[in-house]
This record gives structure tokens, sequence and C-alpha cells, in this order.
């Protein structure tokens, strides 16, 4: 699963935060920096998805 996480972090930032978190503030901050740009959204992303605990 976590690679699933991370490929999905790397093509569609706000799906890979919604796999690690779900629906919360980071889910909408995540879309927000994707709308702003790709790759701070994939940054934002990643880091979200890395940081989780499972």
């Amino acid at each position: 699963m976590p690679v699933l996480r991370i490929l999905a972090a790397i093509v569609v930032p706000p799906l890979g935060v919604f796999l690690a978190r779900g629906i919360t503030p980071v889910f909408w901050l995540s879309c927000l920096l994707t709308l702003l740009g790709w790759l701070p959204g994939v940054v934002f992303a990643l880091y979200v998805v890395l940081t989780t605990a499972e």
C-alpha cells in the first residue's frame, strides 16, 4: 500500500494525500497547492505520505 500512495502522490497529489489522511484540511491544502502548480503539490503530497505512520 505505501508504494501505491507514493505513486498516487506523484501522479495526482491530492489522491495520495487522501489515501494517507482522508478528507482533512491537509487534503484541501494539497488541492490548493496542486492548482497553483503541479510541483508544489507533489512535494507537499510526498511529505505528507512519507511522514504519515501506518
